[in-house]
């Protein structure tokens, strides 16, 4: 005896689809390569010296990790040119600048953040840093800048290349 209801095809679709994990914290600074060896030393971790440029996210990130690749990152972000959004963060005082969360589906993902209330601050586009993976950029209704990363359709499996 099958279940044919459409519930139960929804509760198998959503089966497949891994849940959204938390990839990195990212942190505004003014200069990585001033700041980086303070952080690595203060979280016990070692960092490579990377600094990676997106010039369309006007920034330079670097990630410090104190387990596998696998575990969840702290990332260091600088302005990477005079218009940047983050001179305006950082003349604030800097500091914890937005959570970044892995998701399947980057549209899903947006579709449901607008019906939660959330603003697109950003519409999806290729992250240097995540090897030209997309990325997009929602400000919640509690004040919260998320960044949406989407998984490789490596790790997906669910969409033809």
């Amino acid at each position: 005896m099958t279940n044919d209801s459409p519930k139960a095809g929804a509760e198998q679709n959503s089966s497949l689809v891994k849940p959204a994990t938390i990839h990195h914290v990212g942190f505004a600074v003014a200069s990585i390569k001033e700041v980086g060896p303070h952080f690595a030393n203060s979280l016990g971790v070692r960092w490579n010296g990377e600094i990676i440029h997106d010039p369309l996210q006007e920034a330079r990130v670097t990630f410090l990790r104190c387990a596998g690749a696998e575990s969840p990152a702290l990332e260091l972000v600088e302005p990477a040119s005079e218009t940047s959004p983050l001179h305006n963060f950082l003349r604030k005082g800097g500091g914890l600048h937005h959570v970044c969360y892995e998701v399947d589906s980057l549209e899903a993902q947006l579709q449901m953040s607008r019906s939660a209330g959330g603003l697109m601050v950003k519409p999806p586009l290729p992250a240097v840093a995540f090897g030209g993976r997309l990325i997009a950029w929602v400000y919640t209704r509690e004040k919260l800048l998320v960044e949406y990363l989407e998984r490789s359709d490596f790790m997906r499996g669910s969409r033809e290349k």
